[in-house]
Order: C-alpha cells, then sequence, then structure tokens
C-alpha cells in the first residue's frame, strides 16, 4: 500500500513524534505494516462469529480468594538497602 512523505508527517504530528529530515524510511516501515494488514482482507471470516476473546475460556479470571502472603520483613530481607519494612531505591525524580 502506497503511502505518501506527507502523510507520514500528518501521521507523526497525531503521535507527537518528532522527525528529522527524511521521512523515507519511516514511510518504507509503515507500508510495510499495512501491507501485513492488508493481508487480513484475503482471509475468508464469513463463518466466524464475532467474539471479544480470541481464546474462548484462557482468559477468563480466576476468583479471588484470600491466602498466605509474605510478610513485609520477609518480603525485603533480601532487598539490598531495606528501609523499615519497605524497599529504598535510588531517587529518580529532581527536586
Amino acid at each position: 500500500m502506497a503511502i505518501s512523505s506527507d502523510e507520514v508527517r500528518r501521521i507523526a504530528a497525531l503521535a507527537n513524534l518528532e522527525l528529522d529530515r527524511s521521512t523515507e524510511s519511516l514511510r518504507e516501515r509503515l507500508r510495510s505494516i499495512l501491507d501485513h494488514v492488508a493481508l487480513l482482507d484475503e482471509l475468508d471470516v464469513a463463518d466466524v462469529s464475532p467474539t471479544s476473546f480470541g481464546c474462548g475460556d484462557a482468559q477468563r479470571v480466576r476468583e479471588d480468594e484470600v491466602r498466605p502472603s509474605l510478610s513485609a520483613e520477609r518480603a525485603v530481607e533480601n532487598a539490598p538497602d531495606p528501609a523499615a519494612g519497605h524497599f529504598r531505591v535510588p531517587r529518580v525524580v529532581e527536586r
């Protein structure tokens, strides 16, 4: 499926992406993706009923049940720098 450089720039703007000068590489990748998606149009799905789960019952959520868990002390006993039952981690947010 053909895609123009203008369409690539429009898609990039919608996705809040900054592009360098050349859109050719991205244009080719998008074309390849669209070609793969277009292959789905060739599938005969006339006898396939719509479904919200592709795997039948495999994705059903189990019932919640209360089970024993680790204590806070046990959970952090192998942590490199535990503090009062919590994991101490390096600061990643600047003040």
